[in-house]
């Protein structure tokens, strides 16, 4: 009976201690589960969760279209349209500021236009009159000569062209010889003085040594060009020409020696007297993107422009 007893009551205690094991093992459970829980929601706010997520809905969305995309995409995406549109608009404000540049400089071309007294002449072989100005201690014809004589063309051989731009002569025409005496390849040995050549009486092709003088009256060759030129009728977005003498240097282009035509709108070349060799001889150039002006030496049988100087 005695050993029944202690039996009963170890197996009470035994028990009591596996009731204790029991919940203290139930705390633990719990406070193991809250955690898990808190790990598991945190885990949906992970900062590195959301920008996968994003960014493939991102590149979904992108596919479907923009309206659709993440506030992320968004701000990329605007932030790419402001840099991309910054540089259409300092283009813009660019264009604006050249054309106001532009207004002002023909505004004040009619008034720098007394810096050179303007006249004219009728060339009595055909009654064309021709502006003339005085730049320096010379008189220049203010267009390009027009008089139509033996290898001499309009621009495409349509006759606008030479109301326009005056004619383009061989050089052999422009000096007033011919092929035989003075074409490619032979030696023209023109006389010194003044060359008449295809010019009215009184006035004469220009020599090297004459374009030269012209150039420094304007201040020299690297600035000289651009005060030549006329100030609309070139090639180019911004026409850098500001005729300041009222020179009118339009680009007549040019024609080479198989017949073709070239380059109207981009340059002016006019002949000057002064044979270089056999078969070629100076020019004068002028070129729709260079404030310059050059002699520069070409065939004798291509055909430029020329403006003639008075005696």
């Amino acid at each position: 009976m005695k050993k029944m007893k202690i039996s009963l009551r170890g197996s009470i205690a035994v028990a009591a201690i596996s009731c204790l094991l029991l919940l203290a093992a139930c705390g633990d459970d719990s406070s193991s589960v809250a955690p898990n829980d808190d790990e598991q929601s945190s885990s949906s706010v992970i900062p590195g969760s959301d920008p996968k997520s994003s960014s493939s809905s991102a590149k979904s969305s992108s596919s479907k279209g923009k309206a659709k995309s993440s506030s992320s995409v968004k701000g990329k995406s605007s932030s790419s349209v402001i840099a991309g549109s910054a540089p259409k608009s300092s283009s813009s404000q660019k264009v604006a500021v050249s054309s106001s540049t532009l207004s002002s400089t023909e505004g004040s071309s009619s008034s720098r236009s007394s810096e050179g007294t303007i006249g004219s002449i009728t060339d009595s072989r055909d009654g064309q009159t021709y502006k003339t100005v005085t730049i320096g201690t010379q008189v220049w014809m203010a267009q390009n000569l027009n008089y139509e004589t033996a290898e001499s063309y309009c621009y495409n051989d349509n006759s606008a062209n030479c109301t326009k731009y005056g004619r383009l002569y061989t050089w052999v025409a422009a000096v007033g010889k011919s092929e035989e005496v003075c074409g490619f390849g032979h030696s023209c040995s023109l006389p010194s003085g003044n060359i008449q050549g295809v010019c009215p009486e009184g006035w004469h092709l220009p020599t090297r040594t004459e374009w030269d003088t012209l150039f420094t009256a304007l201040g020299g060759s690297s600035i000289a060009g651009a005060k030549l030129m006329s100030t609309s009728g070139w090639s180019g977005d911004d026409i850098i020409g500001t005729d300041d003498f009222s020179f009118s240097a339009l680009p007549a282009g040019f024609r080479d020696y198989n017949g073709h035509y070239h380059d109207e709108g981009d340059l002016l070349y006019i002949w000057s007297s002064t044979e270089f060799d056999r078969g070629r001889a100076y020019r004068m150039d002028l070129l729709y993107f260079s404030d310059d002006v050059y002699l520069n030496i070409d065939d004798k049988s291509v055909g430029f422009s020329v403006r003639c100087l008075k005696d």
